[in-house]
């Protein structure tokens, strides 16, 4: 098993700026991609796609954060982190980690991040 842990959440004002991290521990020999998820707007049953890395360096964002946040890895200490800037009140929500390992899909219990002024 592969446990995440998130940290770099808190209040942050409309165009401010977070750096979330997750970190990995466990069994992480093996994890394929390490991702950030939130909740579509609305739609608390639901997860959303924020942004994703693969061991191979390959990078994916949902359109709404394109050109605003930035995911990084390091994983040689099974790290990645989520850069957000110009933050707006849509972007409030919980952000959750997880990292992919044979096909089994591993999740963190989430950061909080508000947005408001």
């Amino acid at each position: 098993q592969v446990q995440l842990v998130e940290s770099g959440g808190g209040v942050v004002e409309p165009g401010g700026s977070l750096k979330l991290s997750c970190v990995a521990s466990g069994d992480t020999a093996g994890i394929a991609a390490m991702s950030w998820y939130r909740h579509p707007p609305g739609k608390q049953r639901q997860l959303q796609l924020v942004a994703s890395i693969n061991s191979g360096g390959r990078i994916t964002y949902h359109d709404s954060v394109k050109g605003r946040f930035t995911i990084s890895s390091d994983f040689a200490k099974d790290t990645i982190y989520l850069q957000m800037d110009a933050l707006k009140p849509e972007d409030t929500d919980v952000y959750l980690c997880n990292a992919q390992r044979y096909l089994a899909d591993n999740w963190g219990r989430g950061t909080q991040v508000p947005v408001s002024s």
